[in-house]
């Protein structure tokens, strides 16, 4: 049998929130609970059985915290409440919410958007040394960085050394013009990126002159000891196993290494095998060292991306 409930959504701004981008929650709402979701005005129309409304009123009000303050609700956000929903981990998402990583620049709050994402920054906060492995537009890279910032700003290190290898799509550093700072320039830019999030980009040079903040290819980690520092190692799964051993021993006194990457995007050559691959067989027991894993149920980027991973999980699956 056929049954109806409404929810009053108290604001304009509420009913904007929870909708999403061309009204796309309302139809991962129905996608995931079996509802007829459909909102008019301030009016949100749940229709089928029972059940299905019971379901889908469970899951806009665990929502609330962020529709009705005007936040903007995404699909992930969705489908962590939804999971919460399922495992009776209710008392934790909120937690999850409430722990505000850092306010950007813009007055943004940036926090956890999954129970995995979280682990990860709680793995960071407490262990030395993280890796985390997981897909494209996972926050790996990013969570990471926002971390290593705020850390800095704080004082709690004297610097921050973001690097990777540079080394994608078959190009070289050699073959691309400019100095060096300009050739390594594309290679970061998604650490820049997260840089800007927090400082002003006119004082990134002077903290870069000054070695605050160090961005620089992974080669450059080589002989040296780094102490009192935060360290990100990003698109670990293109350094050789000779790269990681190289950079995993240059972690000092009183610093903080964290390594990300994806072991099914490696751009080494066929024969090579990934340092990020070795590094997780090695050390995945060893004594103060944490390994997280997001899967594409973690990506935070358009809807789109996440149902893209996931049809090359399950092609590369079927391959």
């Amino acid at each position: 049998m056929v049954a109806s409930s409404t929810i009053q959504l108290p604001s304009v701004e509420s009913a904007l929130a929870l909708a999403g981008y061309q009204e796309e929650n309302l139809k991962v709402l129905a996608r995931q609970t079996g509802a007829t979701v459909v909102l008019r005005g301030q009016d949100l129309l749940i229709s089928g059985t029972e059940k299905q409304i019971e379901r889908c009123s469970d899951l806009v009000r665990a929502l609330g915290d962020l529709w009705t303050r005007g936040k903007a609700v995404s699909t992930v956000d969705i489908l962590t409440a939804q999971h919460a929903l399922n495992t009776d981990r209710t008392e934790e998402l909120q937690a999850l919410r409430e722990d505000v990583l850092v306010r950007t620049r813009r007055g943004e709050e940036i926090r956890a958007k999954t129970f995995r994402q979280r682990q990860y920054i709680q793995a960071i906060r407490s262990h030395d040394l993280t890796f985390c492995i997981g897909p494209a537009g996972t926050g790996k890279t990013f969570l990471a960085a926002m971390l290593a910032v705020q850390a800095l700003l704080s004082n709690q290190f004297e610097r921050l050394i973001l690097t990777r290898p540079a080394v994608e799509a078959g190009e070289r550093l050699g073959f691309l013009p400019g100095d060096l700072q300009q050739k390594i320039n594309p290679y970061l830019r998604p650490l820049y990126d997260a840089l800007y999030e927090l400082i002003d980009p006119e004082k990134i040079p002077s903290l870069m002159e000054r070695g605050v903040i160090e961005v620089a290819p992974l080669a450059y980690m080589r002989g040296r000891t780094l102490n009192n520092a935060f360290v990100i190692l990003d698109e670990a799964q293109n350094t050789t196993p000779a790269q990681m051993k190289m950079v995993l021993t240059r972690l000092g006194f009183r610093s903080r290494m964290v390594v990300t990457g994806d072991v099914t995007q490696t751009d080494l050559p066929s024969n090579q095998a990934s340092g990020l691959a070795v590094a997780q067989r090695i050390l995945q027991n060893v004594d103060g060292i944490a390994f997280c894993h997001l899967t594409q149920a973690d990506v935070v980027r358009h809807p789109l991306v996440q149902r893209i991973v996931a049809a090359y999980e399950t092609y590369e699956k079927n391959a």
